[in-house]
C-alpha cells in the first residue's frame, strides 16, 4: 500500500482527479497551485524529474562538518534488503542489487581505514537473515570472520539503530567515539537520524549515487524505472520527517 501512495504516478491520478472535481469550487489560487503540484509529479515520473529529487535527497549524505571518525572506528554497513527468501547462508542472488552495491563499498572503505570492525546489519523476515548473508559475502571477499559484527533481529532502519544501541557488545559504538555509517547515499539522510536518536554518533560514509545524468530525448519521457526512482525518494523523504518527530519524543 507504501508503494502505491508514495508513487508520483498515483499521487498525479488522484490531485488530477481532486482537481477536475473540484475545479469550479476552487479559488484561483489552489487552481493554480493544484496544477503545479501536478505538473511537478508527472514530472517525477521522468528520469528529469526523479533524478532531480534524488540529487535534493542525497546532498544530505555528504560529509558532516566537524564529524571525522577516528581510523579504528568500527565501520557499519545497513543492509538494502532481498530479493527473495535466501535459501542458506551463501545464497547471494539473493541480496537486493542495493544490498550488494552498499556492502562492496562498505568492504572498500573498511579496508582503507586499517580493516577494523565491521558492523554488518539487517534482520528481515525470514529465517536466514540479511546480515547473516552478508557476512558470508564479505568472507568470501576476503573480511576474516574474526572482524565482523552482525545485527540481525531489526526490521527497519529504526531498529537497526536501536537495536545495535541495546546491544552494547560492539567497542566504539556509542555515543562518546564515532563510527562511520555506510549506506546509499539516498538512504542515509534517514539512517543518520536514526542512529543520532538511539544515541549512536556516526559520520556518513556514502555508497553509490543513485543520481544519473542527462542522456537523451528519453530522460524526458516518463519511465516505469523512473518512477520506481521517484518514489524509493518521496519514501526516504517522508520516512525522514517521520524519524525526526520520533527523535523529538
Amino acid at each position: 500500500m507504501s508503494e502505491l501512495l508514495l508513487s508520483p504516478l498515483s499521487l498525479s491520478i488522484l490531485l488530477g482527479l481532486a482537481l477536475w472535481l473540484g475545479w469550479r469550487r476552487l479559488p484561483f489560487a489552489l487552481r493554480v497551485g493544484g496544477v503545479l503540484a501536478w505538473v511537478m509529479l508527472l514530472a517525477l515520473c521522468a528520469p528529469v524529474g526523479a533524478n532531480a529529487l534524488v540529487a535534493w535527497v542525497e546532498a544530505d549524505a555528504g560529509p558532516v562538518p566537524g564529524c571525522e571518525a577516528t581510523r579504528g572506528a568500527p565501520v557499519v554497513v545497513l543492509s538494502g534488503g532481498l530479493d527473495r527468501r535466501p535459501y542458506s547462508r551463501d545464497d547471494y542472488a539473493a541480496l537486493a542489487p542495493d544490498t550488494w552495491r552498499r556492502l562492496h563499498a562498505g568492504i572498500a572503505f573498511w579496508r582503507r581505514q586499517g580493516e577494523p570492525r565491521l558492523v554488518l546489519v539487517g534482520g528481515g523476515p525470514y529465517p536466514i537473515k540479511e546480515a547473516e548473508v552478508m557476512a558470508s559475502l564479505a568472507e568470501a571477499w576476503g573480511v576474516p570472520a574474526t572482524r565482523i559484527d552482525t545485527e540481525a533481529l531489526s526490521l527497519t532502519t529504526w531498529e537497526n539503530a536501536s537495536q545495535l544501541a541495546s546491544l552494547g557488545s560492539v567497542p566504539g559504538l556509542g555515543a562518546e567515539e564515532a563510527a562511520w555509517l555506510v549506506s546509499s547515499p539516498l538512504h542515509l539522510p534517514r539512517a543518520m537520524t536514526a542512529f543520532r536518536a538511539a544515541g549512536i554518533k556516526v559520520c556518513p560514509h556514502p555508497g553509490e549515487s543513485d543520481y544519473v545524468g542527462p542522456g537523451g530525448v528519453g530522460y524526458f519521457i516518463p519511465q516505469a524505472s523512473a518512477i520506481a526512482k521517484s518514489r524509493r525518494a518521496i519514501h526516504e523523504l517522508v520516512g525522514q520527517g517521520v524519524y525526526r518527530y520520533r527523535g523529538r519524543r
